[in-house]
This record gives C-alpha cells, structure tokens and sequence, in this order.
C-alpha cells in the first residue's frame, strides 16, 4: 500500500471467512481498539462455531499477510412489539401496511475493525465495507430475507458520526427512550446506541 491512489477493497484485496490458518500466517491484526483486537484474535472462532456469528477479512493482495478489516455478521430482528410508540411508527412508515408485522429481518454487524495502518481517510475503507455489506444483502446470491441491517454502535462522536455518514439511522430517535427501553438508570451512561439502515432505500 504505496502512493496516494486510491485502495479498493474490491480490486486490491480478497474476501476470506477467517479461520485458524489465517490468524496463524497473518500479522497481528490491530485496529487501535483493544476489545476489538481481542476478539477477532482470540474468540471470533469460538464465535463462529457456537453459531453467533461468522467473521470475514479482506486480505492486501499486495502482501497477503496483511488483514486489512475484519467484520463480524450475525442474523438478527427489529422487534417491534417491545418497541416505543414513536420508534415503532417510524419504523412501520417504511413497510407496507399489508406486510407490517412484529418482527423485521434483519443482520447484525456484530464487530468492525479496519488496521490502523489502513485507517488513512483518502482510502475509505470504512465506508467501502458498508457498501460491500448493503450490496451483499440485497443480492440474488443472499440466501435469506434481509430488510434491515443493525449495529449496536458505541456511543461516541466518532463512531456514530461514521453510521450516520452512512446512512444509519437511530432506531431511538432520543437517547431517554433507549435508556428506558433498556432499563437503564438515568444517570447511568449508554454506552451504545441501535442504528439501522433500511436496504430499500440503496
């Protein structure tokens, strides 16, 4: 990765799912974020084969030992019996009366996390995962429904700045209502929020 030309996760990697050879023949993977370093070198296996999720990484075809990002998918739903008045019909507005239900299909991004070295912002490799992801779900190849996707976002600047850069809605308009739906104190701080973006609208 040389230059200023623009890296393409589509041209100059290639997709893997992760598994034990890769960990072991790739450079230790950091994404200046221990939690998520932890996990993707230490339980996203285990992860995967207790069936909670699956994680995929995108390898420099320039230097395969390189990982470039590594992402973390798990099935998942919009529950919308549990939810506010206010979220539940913003959320409905979007679906057709007649398929309005309890329930919508939905997949988790349940980790993210691109190499510190890869962080630079005229690559985008951020938003270039989110675009990979929005078109992998609405393709012919998806095996399952998938109307939404969902991240359990930590609650900075930083991080909501990037979902909402991407399209990502607040499933709680107001952070009292997730507080309170998640019955948590007041006082107590919300250490993430629920985004979700609609995959009709791409």
């Amino acid at each position: 990765m040389t230059g200023n030309s623009i890296f393409n996760l589509g041209n100059d990697c290639t997709l893997y799912k992760l598994n034990e050879l890769i960990l072991q023949n790739c450079a230790r993977f950091d994404c200046g974020v221990d939690d998520l370093n932890d996990f993707f070198s230490n339980d996203a296996i285990t992860y995967e084969r207790d069936l909670m999720g699956k994680t995929y990484c995108w390898l420099d075809n320039a230097d395969d030992r390189r990982i470039v990002a590594m992402i973390t998918l798990a099935n998942a739903g919009i529950q919308t019996t549990h939810l506010p008045n206010n979220p539940k019909r913003h959320l409905n507005k979007a679906i057709a009366y007649n398929k309005q239900g309890r329930t919508y299909p939905a997949v988790l991004i349940g980790r993210l996390g691109v190499d510190k070295d890869y962080q630079h912002t005229r690559y985008r490799i951020g938003a270039q995962i989110m675009d990979f992801i929005k078109d992998w779900f609405i393709s012919a190849d998806n095996k399952t429904g998938c109307r939404f996707i969902l991240v359990d976002a930590v609650n900075n600047p930083h991080t909501l700045a990037y979902y909402e850069r991407n399209g990502f809605k607040p499933l709680f308009p107001h952070i009292s209502d997730e507080k309170a739906f998640y019955e948590i104190n007041g006082t107590e701080e919300l250490r993430t929020r629920m985004y979700y973006f609609d995959l009709l609208t791409y």
